[in-house]
């Protein structure tokens, strides 16, 4: 497909779910040294294969359904692949592109791809004769839709000779993504040429333990599901396009609630993206026997509610934001227990001091007397940050201090009805108690939880802002899970306009993207190579974690723009694939990072961790974990770190004004 699929991170924050997972690379992945020539094919005479159809059904459809919205289908060169070589590109003239349609609903889609007289990819010498033999053109069929740019991948769009998702062949992704099955399509320039019939003794296609067989001139179909390989020359044949078996959703839906437990709990203590990470793995045997005779009792009284408190109170069990519940259950239980508010929000401050930051001017709190800015003292007769401590957010965290921030949230969150007492000392007054009765309200939570941007219209906001005699460009990225063409597009015409209009800096504000696919924006503001992170898996051949891939970089992009000065806006509210963005600009040289936290510290893969289980309850847990060169874990539970850090104290919580984006624009102008 257009833009090599590595699975990387990405989350979507809705109002009762959340779901993380990546399939990109950075846009621009580095251009490959230079191989042999393209031999001049001759066109070959006689009846040939002209149309390749094709269909594809999907189990987890993120990619189809948050990413893209310009589908095709092409002709994919598999060169990178027969050579074993990760950063080979694909040449523009060796890609044939095809019309595909895609039903969103039914996760699926047709394709038909029109083979051209004389096909431009790069032959290969695979007879293992020894001989310099001219060779054959090998290809596949692939979901090829558009990321960047033109139609075709070129310029800061390449794309490698290695496809693995929705391809005409199947790979496993336990073996560095081998060829195990599916169809290939090869042109030969004549008769003369031979290509494999088999994997041969290691089980691998293209190496030198294969047998071989001539093949016809022109082209053919070869069948890797038939020993020996089935290779034919139809004028039309139809290739399925694949899903990788590990991205496949992994659906226990049908099984008994106790049964699809089991086999939830026996992936994820082998494949948790965190196992042996000091304070992120969970203490599996004492969550398992504590949670499974739970499980049990709810079958055996046949109790939805009860299974699903039960998966619940698993989930809780782990420190990562990622992980996540999602369901009709889940959103009753939050409509039953969460849907009350007292009129009132809290924040703690840098000091420790509790004031109140918010207040609803007609709610049960304003009503009682309680002032904005009024300190906090006890909760339901508990010492406030000892009342905070003790909360269980609703939706998880990674990192300390977003879990702290989550449970005074959430402290603030009960059923309708239900009563709390409060003590509290309003500006230049003397300490009070008073009870509460909690009311229907969700407008100060959504708030809180930073879920008001998921309002804006376009994934990405920009202006200039106007100070004094200077202009500083702005630049709001709310998503990374929208349209990532529309996202890449405007970011660029953003720098575009900037650049025309002189500004004195820029400011790119992360503050409120809930992440979605890193796409190495960075790459516009650099022309060095950012190191960022190793993806890993579990393998089940080695019995340990692995890494999957080449190392992630930001790559520079063809196109560069200059600004004097630069500035990075993050907070608790930028995950994920965000926080990989926001790294990327952070080593960008001159970039100030501004915020009054780091970002959220969640950071994981997930596509291969959605699971389905009984009462249309469905689970995300993250099974590939990002490393930095050192070893050590990329981003999870720390976040990207401001370098100007604004204070968290009473006059910044209570102010009016954006006070972060203020010492943005302050240390654009040097002040």
């Amino acid at each position: 497909m257009k833009k090599p699929f590595q699975i990387i991170s990405f989350v979507v924050v809705l109002a009762l779910a959340s779901l993380s997972c990546q399939f990109f690379q950075p846009l621009n992945p580095p251009v490959a040294s230079p191989t042999a020539p393209v031999i001049k094919a001759s066109k070959v005479v006689g009846e040939q294969p002209f149309e390749i159809t094709g269909s594809f059904t999907l189990t987890n459809d993120f990619v189809i359904s948050k990413y893209m919205y310009e589908h095709a289908a092409a002709l994919v060169d598999m060169h990178g692949f027969v050579i074993r070589d990760r950063n080979w590109v694909i040449p523009t003239q060796s890609q044939v592109l095809g019309f595909m349609q895609v039903d969103v609903a039914s996760k699926s889609g047709t394709y038909v791809i029109y083979l051209p007289g004389v096909p431009q990819g790069e032959f290969n010498d695979v007879d293992n004769n020894g001989q310099g033999d001219t060779g054959v053109q090998v290809f596949v069929t692939c979901y090829w839709p558009n990321l960047a740019g033109g139609p075709f991948s070129e310029g800061d769009d390449h794309s490698r000779g290695w496809p693995s998702y929705l391809a005409s062949v199947k790979t496993d992704s336990e073996n560095q993504d081998e060829v195990t099955g599916g169809k290939l399509v090869i042109w030969a320039p004549d008769a003369n040429q031979k290509f494999p019939t088999s994997f041969g003794a290691d089980k691998l296609l293209f190496t030198p333990d294969d047998p071989v067989e001539p093949v016809p001139a022109g082209y053919s179909m070869v069948d890797l599901d038939t020993t020996p390989f089935t290779v034919s020359q139809p004028a039309q044949t139809e290739f399925q396009l694949y899903e990788p078996t590990d991205v496949a959703e992994k659906d226990y839906s049908n099984l008994s609630m106790t049964e699809a437990f089991d086999n939830l709990v026996n992936v994820v203590r082998k494949e948790y993206a965190f196992n042996g990470i000091p304070g992120k793995e969970p203490d599996w045997d004492n969550l398992y026997a504590t949670i499974k005779p739970r499980i049990e009792q709810a079958e055996k009284i046949r109790d939805e509610k009860a299974y699903y408190e039960a998966v619940r109170d698993f989930i809780f069990g782990f420190k990562d934001g990622h992980v996540s519940l999602q369901g009709d259950l889940l959103t009753n239980d939050f409509r039953a227990n969460y849907l009350g508010g007292f009129g009132f929000t809290i924040r703690e401050l840098d000091d420790g001091k509790v004031i109140v930051n918010s207040l609803a001017p007609s709610g049960q709190a304003a009503q009682a007397g309680i002032q904005l800015g009024a300190e906090v003292t006890a909760f339901k007769d508990k010492p406030i940050r000892q009342a905070i401590g003790e909360v269980q957010p609703f939706f998880l965290q990674s990192s300390d201090f977003a879990i702290r921030y989550s449970q005074a949230v959430w402290l603030l969150r009960a059923a309708p009805g239900r009563e709390a007492s409060v003590t509290f000392t309003n500006p230049a007054g003397s300490s009070k108690t008073v009870t509460l009765t909690a009311q229907p309200e969700t407008e100060m939570l959504f708030r809180e939880l930073g879920w008001e941007a998921n309002q804006a219209v376009l994934p990405v906001e920009t202006q200039v802002l106007v100070e004094g005699e200077k202009s500083i460009g702005y630049i709001r990225l709310l998503s990374n899970s929208d349209d990532l063409n529309l996202i890449i597009r405007m970011f660029e015409f953003a720098l575009k306009k900037f650049t025309e209009q002189e500004v004195a800096g820029i400011i790119i504000d992360l503050r409120s993207n809930s992440g979605g696919a890193p796409l190495g924006l960075a790459g516009y503001l650099t022309d060095q190579e950012i190191i960022q992170s190793q993806l890993e898996y579990y393998s089940e051949k080695t019995g340990k974690f692995e890494p999957e891939g080449e190392p992630d970089k930001v790559y520079p992009n063809q196109t560069q723009y200059r600004f004097d000065r630069l500035v990075l806006l993050v907070g608790m509210n930028c995950y994920s694939a965000c926080e990989i963005e926001a790294q990327g600009f952070s080593q960008v040289p001159g970039m100030l990072v501004v915020g009054q936290t780091p970002t959220a510290g969640v950071e994981a893969e997930t596509a291969r961790g959605q699971f389905k289980l009984p009462a249309g309850l469905e689970i995300v847990i993250p099974t590939g974990r990002f490393l930095n060169p050192d070893g050590s874990v990329f981003l999870e539970g720390a976040g990207v770190q401001p370098t100007i850090k604004v204070p968290i104290n009473a006059a910044n919580v209570l102010s009016n004004e954006d006070v972060v984006l203020q010492a943005g624009k302050n240390a654009i102008l040097g002040k």
